[in-house]
Order: structure tokens, then C-alpha cells, then sequence
């Protein structure tokens, strides 16, 4: 049986950084990341060495992901932006920005699954294509070529 202690300090920066891509939210990432690791630890006699144990990890993080979405739309609570303008761009130019990053993400939302959760992992968690698909349980290609046929169709949705 793999010693806790010693998966926690090899993986918890990558789930990490996995969590946050899905909910970009730091606080909520530590969170989340908190509770893969005690739900881990409770089933660890289950884990069978069938996957990679990263890839176990970032399954059980998902799962808890889903079930945070879940509470949330229950809740259907709207909090207010904190952001602080940038004192490099006008209101204006911050403005658009700001809607062409809405409009990305839209454009994202609209794709389906696991391509969404590939341009997502790469976009705002920042992984590379072997970690995405080491996630996913596919390899490094599939991850490229999945990416690439991403951005092609939300480049031919917006022209």
C-alpha cells in the first residue's frame, strides 16, 4: 500500500493546479484539494494500481469538483467581482478585454467533453499536453490533437 505522506508531497501541487484550472479560484482550489487528499486517504485500500496514481488523485478531484458545482447551482449565489482595473489599459480597452475573455469562454463552454476539459487544463491550469493527458488517461498526441482541434473550431465560430 503506497504511503500517503509520501503521495501528498509528490502530487499535491499538481492537483492543485488541476482543481484551479477548473475552478479558478485559489482559495476554493486549497479546498477542494484538501478533500481529494482526506477522501484518498480514507479509500486507499480501494485504489488497485489499474491507473496511475495521479491520475486516481485528479479522478477524485473531479468527482469533488462536480459535486462543488453541484452545491453552488443549488445555492445560486452571485458574488461581485473584486477585480481592480488595470492602470495599463483605459476603461475602455479594459472593457473589451473583459468581453472578449467572456466571449472565449463562452466560445470554450459550447465545446464538448474531454475536449472543453483539454482546452480548459491548458488555457487557465497551464499544463503541459503530456500532463493533460496523463489526466485524462489518453498520451501526449491525442492531447495535442485535441487541443489544436479546439482552438480550430472556436476560430471558425468567431470569424
Amino acid at each position: 500500500m503506497p504511503d500517503i505522506e509520501q503521495i501528498y508531497n509528490e502530487y499535491a501541487r499538481q492537483v492543485y493546479k488541476y482543481l484551479f484550472s477548473l475552478c479558478h479560484n485559489e482559495q476554493m482550489a486549497e479546498e477542494l484539494m484538501q478533500e481529494t487528499f482526506y477522501r484518498a486517504i480514507k479509500s486507499l485500500q480501494t485504489y488497485d494500481g489499474t491507473c496511475k496514481i495521479y491520475v486516481w488523485l485528479c479522478q477524485i478531484a473531479k468527482h469533488i469538483w462536480y459535486q462543488e458545482l453541484a452545491k453552488s447551482k443549488k445555492a445560486q449565489t452571485t458574488e461581485l467581482s473584486t477585480d481592480i482595473p488595470s492602470a495599463k489599459h483605459s476603461i475602455e480597452e479594459n472593457l473589451i478585454l473583459g468581453e472578449e475573455k467572456m466571449n472565449l469562454f463562452k466560445e470554450l463552454h459550447r465545446l464538448d467533453e474531454p475536449m472543453r476539459e483539454v482546452m480548459y487544463l491548458r488555457l487557465t491550469g497551464e499544463f503541459n499536453f503530456r500532463e493533460i493527458g496523463e489526466i485524462l488517461g489518453r498520451d501526449e498526441t491525442w492531447a495535442r490533437v485535441t487541443f489544436y482541434r479546439g482552438k480550430q473550431k472556436i476560430m471558425r465560430g468567431r470569424i
